[in-house]
């Protein structure tokens, strides 16, 4: 099994489901472009402390490394999750998403064209439909009006993977998340920014008076999507598709708040600006199909995933010790 990403927020948590079932896991990551980099190595070091963990450090967008590690390996399955997120700062800074959403991508498809595995899962997002009024989205809703760099990546991610699946017959499965949040989550995002402010008593900044939507989704929800969907490769002559993985139940952002403050027990300090460039103003997931293949869907509510949460950040940031980045190793395994 190969995971890519795994030192980052989902991919942390796939490889421990991973692990926990008893598979062996090599898991690859470049540990750059992280918001909170300490956050990401401690995330590394975790896994790289399990047994059955084989780490890699490596950039997806260096080609001979990619191919080299399929080669040897030749993975039967494969969970992509390396990129570059976040779609402010890819209207910001567009040129690391071309390398880390696009490059890398190609040359894992290149890889896989090579080594074919029996099913390739990979993050795309929910991002690809852009503004879609006060609806929910289905994976059949045109998705060709981006409203950011990100966005634009990731469909051309699926596009992608669509290609390779008709020329290659690898069986592709894209996810669109929706909104994850949970512990060990990415600092820069709503749920975990939010906890943070408040439990500091610091300013919250809120878009468009917080009336934007979205439909936010569990950790423990996605995992369980990922690994179910690992399961049940596509077939047919060109074995691709997209899912959603959303639970359909959006929430006003300001509404989100006022949950964490019933969480954290504290109130916030709000302040109001306009919306930045790049965002829509609502996400909610049609997940109809995920259901209909897995019999299930993300199901955990935002009181209870902001309850789990919480108590992870005041654990996390009461006990994390310091971590040093140690840039040189090229592989790293558990003993």
């Amino acid at each position: 099994m190969l995971v890519t990403g795994a030192a980052g927020f989902i991919g942390f948590h796939v490889v421990r489901r991973l692990l926990g079932r008893g598979h062996a896991v090599h898991g690859v990551d470049a540990l750059v472009g992280a918001a909170d980099p300490a956050l990401q190595r401690h995330r590394w070091q975790q896994l790289c402390r399990e047994p059955g963990f084989r780490g890699y450090e490596l950039d997806l967008a260096d080609a001979d490394a990619v191919h080299k590690l399929i080669q040897d390996g030749t993975p039967a399955r494969i969970v992509h999750l390396a990129a570059r997120v976040g779609v402010r700062e890819s209207v910001r800074e567009p040129e690391p998403y071309l390398e880390g959403n696009l490059r890398g991508f190609l040359h894992l498809l290149e890889a896989c064209a090579k080594h074919p595995p029996e099913h390739l899962v990979y993050a795309s997002s929910s991002s690809v439909y852009g503004e879609t009024g006060r609806r929910a989205s289905h994976e059949g809703d045109r998705a060709d009006a981006p409203v950011s760099f990100y966005a634009a990546t990731k469909r051309a991610n699926e596009l992608m993977a669509h290609a390779w699946s008709s020329l290659y017959g690898i069986p592709v499965s894209g996810l669109r998340f929706f909104t994850v949040y949970g512990p060990w989550g990415r600092p820069e995002m709503a749920v975990y920014r939010f906890v943070r402010a408040i439990e500091r008593g610091e300013e919250i900044t809120l878009y468009d008076g917080g009336r934007m939507r979205r439909d936010f989704t569990y950790i423990d929800d996605v995992v369980d999507a990922v690994l179910g969907v690992l399961e049940q490769p596509p077939v047919g002559a060109t074995p691709a598709r997209v899912l959603n993985v959303g639970g359909g139940r959006p929430v006003q952002v300001l509404e989100l708040v006022r949950a964490a403050e019933a969480a954290t027990g504290k109130t916030a300090k709000i302040r109001l600006q306009p919306g930045p460039a790049g965002d829509v103003v609502h996400t909610e997931a049609d997940a109809g199909a995920l259901r209909a293949l897995l019999g299930r869907g993300p199901a955990t509510p935002v009181e209870e995933g902001l309850a789990r949460f919480v108590a992870w950040y005041r654990d996390y940031h009461g006990e994390a010790a310091e971590l040093t980045p140690r840039r040189s190793l090229r592989r790293q395994s558990g003993k």
